[in-house]
């Protein structure tokens, strides 16, 4: 294990620049941090662990086989993102977009902004088994330090990628998809009776404006859920996960 003690070490400050968004995309890379990133099979490019981290989590860190350095306390600071961290972040070659190999089932995301919802999303989409996540540009990253966090390992499983968003609709109609939007229209059905063909999309939207009017013109149907009680109205990460979970019910039974 190498040792780095000095701010200047350039491997340092690479690594400290990718808590910017415009670096990790230069350089393809990210950081998640958490003994809980270690247990997954994907490989690291990196390993840092915070000097005099537990035993235990670097005996969990024996299995991949990877660049590992170590930080004294001051340095790994300037890289952390927690508060109470562990002492282990991993960094990680970011996955390539790819739209030619969607699934059947897609989830679209439209200008979602909040990096803990993105995060949860992910997850709640890779628990209910759906792959395949497509945003339009000018949502968050999905490779911000707490969208990664949220996600509990999740991106490391998920196809994810980014398209303009007038460009969307015509993706999506070309290639065969039932367009699926939740929106408080006059014609929108209860998310229970939504009907599934061969290939769906299912868009969510903004947290405070929901999915684009144009892509809703544009939509085969429109689903809400109800709301019984006086909340306004649900977080976009619930609402996600309810209407998801009704799917794969549905497509376990059809």
């Amino acid at each position: 294990m190498e040792l780095i003690t000095s701010k200047d070490n350039e491997l340092f400050k690479n690594l400290k620049k990718l808590r910017t968004k415009k670096y990790r995309e230069a350089e393809n890379l990210f950081l998640a941090e958490g003994r809980k990133f270690l247990e997954f099979d994907e490989t690291p490019k990196i390993i840092i662990f915070k000097e005099g981290v537990s035993e235990e989590i670097l005996n969990a860190a024996e299995k991949h086989s990877c660049r590992k350095i170590s930080l004294p306390e001051k340095l790994f600071k300037e890289l952390t993102s927690q508060e109470n961290s562990q002492g282990v972040i991993i960094c990680y070659n970011s996955k390539k977009e790819n739209l030619d190999e969607l699934g059947d089932n897609i989830v679209v995301l439209n200008r979602v902004s909040d990096p803990g919802n993105l995060g949860t999303i992910i997850r709640i989409a890779d628990a209910a088994g759906f792959k395949d996540i497509v945003l339009t540009k000018g949502s968050v990253d999905c490779y911000n330090e707490k969208t990664v966090r949220s996600t509990m390992g999740s991106i490391l499983a998920m196809n994810i990628s980014y398209v303009d968003e007038d460009k969307l609709v015509p993706f999506l109609k070309e290639h065969g998809y039932k367009i699926v939007v939740t929106a408080l229209e006059d014609d929108s059905i209860p998310y229970t009776k939504l009907n599934l063909v061969e290939k769906n999309a299912f868009i969510f939207g903004n947290e405070g404006d929901g999915v684009s009017k144009d892509i809703i013109k544009s939509s085969d149907e429109k689903v809400i859920i109800p709301i019984y009680g006086t909340a306004e109205s649900l977080n976009v990460a619930m609402a996600t996960g309810i209407v998801l979970y009704e799917v794969r019910n549905k497509l376990e039974n059809r």
